[in-house]
């Protein structure tokens, strides 16, 4: 059991100086009996007064009803640094000051800066401190209460407390790509990350508002009453349609576990394959349409659903569905996946796979892409690895490099025959590095909905 104290600096002093005092009296010749009795008598001198102290202190320190606070984020975001503030206060009658060092126990997914930090506590008043943290991780991060190491009065000993209470918080995946491409929408430069945009003016069916007459326009879109009403050619304008669905079906298996950027936080490829659906859920929303999500490739305890909805308000409750998610060692199965999705999505559906494909996969994939293609339109998603791509192009200085280059040639070539027979029937696919996988299906879905697949 640990003892609620431990020796203070003041304590620590004192017994270094009795037992220097004692070894001066040895070596001058003093009575071992003489110096032992009054090592003895001093050592007991100290204990009584270490414990008096310590009661009087704890007795002070409980009357003055310490407490302490946190103000936290509602959620953080994987390798995004927050700033968590601490309050620590006394009752305003409390008397003296109290010498602290705080140390608040953060998860431990949660690297923190700034932390033990030492305080000092006046009766009556509120000290402010703040540290900062930079979620490792996603999931559920967990604050326990704050350790508090108290100087006693005397400075004798140091009260071990315990202060505040237990808070929990989600660590999301970053929202900072959302985030960017509704800026950049909104003052229409969504090329500088990559995404193209038209302007398509008759297309689509669902009707959106009526225009004046430009050179180009199709004739059959003319609105002759709003013409004659204003004396000019007027057109009516239409949107790609509306009210589709999008559903995701997200691979969690073991081909997802790889990571050929570990130095950074967050970057890896299921990360990054979080935060390519969240991008493209935010667009699709955006349009109108319905998205949903599923899993595969984990326990079917863990396998995770969320039906379509509509609206951008879905996007938080599809990410707090999502948040959470980590590639395990499961084997893949795809044509599972496919006929679970059949059995719960009849509505036709923009099925979108997200997967990290491999040329032995051809058969299996195969056979699911047939199955979903009997009712669903199907876009296969596959991360293609940097690292692979570094070493199509690394220079042959010895025998080693040749044979690391050529098998990577091999392996990619093999991969490229494989996605060319999937793609033979409509050429769905995206093969692209994680960190643009994202503005890949967003750009595949835009001109999907362009072209009026969807």
């Amino acid at each position: 059991m640990a003892l609620p104290f431990i020796p203070g600096r003041t304590a620590i002093g004192a017994i270094a100086a009795i037992m220097t005092a004692v070894l001066a009296a040895l070596v001058l010749g003093a009575a071992v009996a003489t110096a032992a009795w009054v090592t003895a008598a001093a050592l007991a001198s100290l204990i009584a007064a270490a414990a008096w102290d310590y009661s009087a202190s704890r007795r002070a320190w409980r009357r003055s009803s310490p407490r302490m606070t946190r103000r936290l984020p509602s959620a953080f975001a994987i390798g995004v640094t927050s700033c968590v503030d601490l309050a620590l206060e006394h009752v305003p009658d409390a008397r003296g000051d109290w010498h602290c060092e705080l140390y608040d126990h953060a998860d431990p997914i949660l690297l923190t800066e700034g932390m033990p930090v030492a305080v000092m506590v006046r009766g009556g008043t509120r000290v402010g401190v703040t540290y900062r943290v930079t979620p490792a991780a996603r999931g559920d991060v967990t604050f326990a209460p704050a350790d508090v190491r108290v100087r006693s009065r005397w400075g004798l000993c140091v009260l071990l407390e315990r202060l505040g209470d237990i808070e929990r918080r989600r660590v999301y995946p970053d929202f900072a790509q959302v985030a960017r491409y509704a800026w950049l929408a909104g003052d229409h430069r969504l090329q500088e990350i990559g995404i193209k945009t038209y302007q398509q003016r008759g297309k689509g069916t669902d009707f959106k508002q009526l225009s004046e007459y430009q050179v180009g326009d199709s004739i059959r879109h003319i609105d002759w009453r709003a013409t004659l009403r204003v004396d000019r050619p007027i057109v009516r304008e239409f949107q790609a349609e509306r009210d589709q669905r999008v559903m995701l079906l997200i691979d969690c298996g073991r081909r997802m576990r790889a990571d050929d950027r570990q130095e950074a936080i967050g970057t890896s490829h299921f990360d990054q394959v979080l935060n390519a659906v969240m991008l493209l859920s935010y667009v699709a929303l955006k349009q109108g349409d319905a998205v949903g999500a599923m899993t595969f490739g984990t326990d079917a305890q863990l396998e995770r659903s969320f039906m379509p909805r509509k609206g951008v308000q879905a996007l938080p409750a599809l990410m707090g569905q999502l948040y959470d998610l980590q590639p395990t060692p499961t084997y893949s199965d795809y044509v599972a996946a496919a006929q679970r999705l059949m059995r719960t999505g009849r509505q036709r559906s923009l099925i979108v796979i997200v997967t990290n494909f491999r040329d032995e996969d051809s058969a299996e994939l195969r056979s699911a892409l047939r199955l979903l293609r009997t009712r669903h339109l199907v876009l296969l998603a596959s991360l293609r690895e940097r690292v692979v791509g570094e070493l199509l192009t690394a220079p042959l200085t010895n025998g080693d490099a040749a044979i690391d280059v050529a098998s990577a040639h091999v392996y990619e070539q093999a991969r490229r025959d494989a996605f060319n027979r999937l793609a033979a029937r409509d050429g769905l696919m995206v093969d692209a590095e994680p960190e643009r996988l994202g503005v890949e299906l967003v750009n595949r879905y835009q001109a999907m909905k362009r072209s009026g697949m969807i």
